[in-house]
């Protein structure tokens, strides 16, 4: 499957949070990103738009 790049702005707390908790986790950034999206349901698809 091809990557995408993804660039958010978040504060810095959050972006501290972030680097703490995947430390703590033993896994990177984005690792941590992909799993929490991996626990978002489903969307139907005649509601989404994709750009």
């Amino acid at each position: 499957m091809a990557k995408k790049e993804l660039h958010i702005r978040i504060t810095e707390r959050r972006m501290y949070k972030l680097q703490l908790y995947a430390a703590q986790a033993d896994k990177t950034m984005t690792q941590v990103v992909e799993e929490l999206l991996d626990t978002l349901p489903t969307p139907r698809k005649e509601n989404t738009t994709v750009s």
